[in-house]
Parts: structure tokens; sequence; C-alpha cells
């Protein structure tokens, strides 16, 4: 008994201890546990909350106050209940894509004052109310892709200020206000995508007065555009101005030919449909930008020039950066206290469109000002070129030159050769031979006779010759070497030669 005993003590003094490391929270082989308010099979890190595919159809009831990141995305949800996002006051990031949620209603985000992202894509809206986005005063990037969007309300974005990208393509609208963008501001939009939609009607004059940088990031390829001459110039003129939401998408713009769905022609490739087109009629549609100069190394000043001062004045750099005092966010850019934008050291990245927005009470409607700026390295400078100097030792060397022309001597070889061949001083073997034809003749020629005798051919008769057959063979000048002024002599092919006392004469 006393031996059993003395058993049990150490082996439940062995149980506690098993008992207690077990329940250590660190032990190797049992996960770590999630916060005591992490919704089930939900993630939370820090400040993320992700509850992303788990087929929720409505939103978790207690979600931690500290999130600023939640992801809803690839569920099951159809509705949003009014002030569901109260608790999170820190909420930046908002993740609904991919959901079932067909309408929004009003109070939706009335909570969510801070929310920088707001993304809604790939649901089931059809139409966006005036009041659906109220409380969204911050919100930056609102994603809306890939709905069934037919219907906006003309103020569906009067309350998003500070919003600069808005995606809209993948909907079914048929119409789209360019005039006063659905309550949206122009100060901030860079980013408009209304692509793949049914946009059949735009107004020229209304795409044409929106701000350049907004123009760079209006998307409305794939869509069927009326093919109008006016559009298609306008659209023309961005391509070659090279914004990108034209050039990057140059395939995709279509227009129908026929008012037929299926007559779509890509009118950037095949531009025969506005052949006809006169260029007239897309005159004064845009004002004209201002074309600058700047070299690499120096500084460039740029007013925002506008009919009233201006109580605001905000620029969009060419990388589509937003400009406000102090300046860009590397420094190479700043914004004074006028308005002006100045760049102490202008290097190729300033190259590009610079555009100036000037809003206030004593403008009727906001103004902008456009700056096409190119970048280019200096030239070095060339070698100062005295003209004088030169001048001088061309008129020195042309004297010479007379000089020598005029008192120099000609060389030995220059004078043997002209002496041979161009003046001889010896007499000519034909004017010997006309000479002694005249000292022979009996009777001496009349006056005239004598004038033309210098012009007769004088030839040797050689009666005496081998096979010749009795033929008399004629001697002519050529026979005779021209350049010996000793005497007359026949040329090597002569296999004899005659003594002129024993050779007859003709004349001819």
């Amino acid at each position: 008994m006393v031996a059993a005993m003395t058993w049990l003590v150490p082996l439940g003094a062995l149980l506690c201890m098993l008992r207690v490391g077990s329940s250590t929270p660190d032990s190797e082989g049992f996960p770590p546990r999630m916060p005591h308010n992490c919704p089930y099979k939900c993630v939370c890190a820090a400040d993320l909350l992700s509850c992303t595919g788990l087929g929720l159809q409505d939103v978790p009831a207690a979600l931690p106050a500290a999130t600023a990141d939640l992801d809803l995305s690839h569920n099951a949800l159809q509705r949003l209940r009014p002030g569901w996002l109260a608790p999170l006051l820190q909420l930046r990031a908002l993740h609904l894509g991919h959901n079932e949620l067909d309408a929004l209603g009003r109070g939706v985000f009335a909570n969510a004052s801070g929310l920088r992202l707001l993304d809604l894509s790939s649901n089931a809206l059809r139409s966006l109310g005036r009041h659906d986005l109220d409380g969204l005063g911050a919100l930056e990037k609102l994603l809306l892709f890939n709905n069934r969007l037919v219907h906006l309300d003309e103020h569906a974005f009067h309350g998003l200020r500070a919003l600069n990208h808005l995606y809209l393509g993948c909907n079914e609208l048929a119409s789209f206000s360019f005039d006063h963008l659905h309550g949206l501001s122009t100060t901030h939009l860079l980013t408009l995508d209304l692509s793949t939609n049914r946009l059949g009607h735009i107004s020229v004059p209304e795409l044409a007065a929106l701000p350049a940088f907004l123009k760079n990031g209006l998307y409305l390829h794939n869509n069927p555009l009326p093919c109008d001459c006016r559009l298609y110039q306008l659209l023309q003129h961005w391509h070659q101005r090279g914004l990108s939401a034209v050039r990057d998408f140059v395939r995709e713009y279509t227009c129908l030919a026929f008012k037929v769905p299926a007559s779509r022609v890509r009118f950037f490739q095949h531009s025969r449909v506005f052949e006809n087109c006169s260029s007239a009629s897309a005159l004064g549609l845009e004002r004209p930008e201002e074309h600058l100069h700047a070299l690499v190394g120096r500084s460039l000043r740029l007013y925002c020039n506008t009919s009233v001062p201006a109580m605001r004045i905000a620029w969009v750099s060419p990388q589509q950066e937003l400009l406000r005092a102090p300046g860009s966010r590397d420094g190479s850019i700043a914004v004074l206290a006028d308005g002006s934008l100045a760049i102490g050291n202008v290097q190729e990245q300033h190259a590009g469109l610079f555009v100036c927005l000037a809003t206030g009470p004593l403008l009727h409607h906001n103004q902008t000002h456009e700056y096409n700026v190119s970048v280019h390295f200096p030239r070095p400078e060339p070698e100062a070129f005295n003209t004088s100097f030169t001048t001088l030792l061309g008129c020195a060397v042309g004297l010479v030159l007379v000089l020598l022309y005029l008192f120099a001597p000609p060389c030995c070889y220059c004078r043997r050769t002209c002496c041979c061949r161009c003046w001889p001083r010896t007499p000519s073997p034909l004017r010997e031979l006309s000479a002694q034809s005249s000292v022979l003749s009996t009777t001496p020629p009349d006056a005239p006779s004598r004038k033309a005798s210098v012009h007769k051919h004088v030839v040797f008769l050689e009666p005496g010759r081998r096979g010749l057959n009795g033929r008399v063979q004629l001697a002519v000048a050529e026979d005779f070497d021209l350049c010996n002024p000793r005497g007359l002599q026949l040329k090597a092919s002569s296999e004899s030669a005659s003594s002129i006392g024993s050779t007859g004469f003709m004349t001819t």
C-alpha cells in the first residue's frame, strides 16, 4: 500500500506538468490564435482584414476597429447596410469586387470620410443615384468597371472632390455628359475610362473643351462611335500629339460606317471613310498649345495666363503628376506663390505637355493653358571665324599667282613641247614644198592665183616603185614627219625615198 502511494505522487506531478505545457499558446505544432474580434475564417494582420473567397452573403457583424484595408472581394454579397462602416474610422481601402451587388442605396458610405480606394468592379450594378456615393469626399480612385451600368444620375459624382481616377469601362452606358462630367471636378481628375460601352453620340465641342491632362487619360476605345468628320479629326489630332489614351489603343477605336452594329470600322487604320472630310470642319475646336524649347541644364519658367486673377492654380506634369505648392515630389519642379511653374535645371524628363488649371470666383469657368515643352541638348559653340584675315590671305595668294603667270619663265620641257606641237619656229614642210613648187613653175601665177596657191596640196609621183603595176603612188602630207624641222622625210612605212630632183611634181 505504501509502495503504491509512492508511485502515484511522481506520476501525478508528471501529468500536471504535461497539462500545463500543452495549454501554452506558444508550443510547437499549434498555430497562434487570431485576435478575439477577427471574423471567423478571415485573416487579420495588423491593420489588414481579408475575408476574400468565403462565399459570404452578408458583411460580418464584428469588424476590428483598427482595419485600414478591408478585402471582401470574391463573395456573394448582394446588399450593404447603411452605416456598416461606422466602426472603421481608419479605413483607407475597401475591396468589394466580384460580388453580386445590384444597388448601393443612400448612406452606404456615410461613415467612410477617410476612404481613398473603393473597388466595386465586377458586380451587377445597373445605375448610380445622386446619393449613392455620399460621404466619400477623400476618395481618389473609384473602380466601377465590368458592371451593368446603364444610367448615371446627372450628379452621381458630385461629392467626389478629390477623385483622380474613375473607371467605368465594360458597362452598358449609351451616353455620358462631358459638359459637367456628372458632377466630377476637373481639378484633380486624371483618368476617365469609358471604354467598351455603348456610346453612340458624343458632343465634339464638349470633348474638345476638356483639359489636356484629362484628354491624355480619356479612354473612348471600343465604342460604337459615329463616323463623324469632326470627331475623327479631333481624335486624329490627339493621336498626333501623342496622347496615351489614343496612342496606346489605336486599333481599338471604331466607328459605325452605316449606322449598323455590324459595320464597325477601325478608322485609324482605314481612314478612307473620312477621305471626303474637310480639314476646316475641326478648326477652332481646341485652343492652340504654346510650344517652348528648352536646353538641358538651363532654367525654365511657365506662367498660367488667365483672363482674370485666379484663386487657385494647379499644374499637371508630363508624368501626370498633379503639381501644387511647393512642387513635385522629386523637387525638380517648383510651384511659386504667384502660381507660376519654375524648373531650375531642365532635364529630358521635363519634355512633354504641361497644363495649368486656374479656378476662382471671378472666372466664369475653369481656364486651362497648355505648354508643349521640347528639351534639347545645347550645341557646341563654333570657333571664332576671322573673315578679315581670310580675305587678306586670299588676296595675297591671288596676287602671287598673277605675278607668276606674268613674269615667271615656263619650264624647259614646256618650251620644247610648245615649240614642237603648237607653234613651230622652223617653216613647215608643206610650206617649203609650196615654196619650191612656186620656184620651179615656168610662169608665175597672177595675184589671185598666188593667194589661192597657199591652199594647194603637193604630192610626189613615184613611178619607179615595185608592185604598183605602173600605177602612181601619191604621197600625202600625213606621210611626212611634220615635227622634224630639218627637212621633209617620209615616215618609216615607206620602203624607199626618192630625191627631190628625180621626182616629178603634181599639184592639185
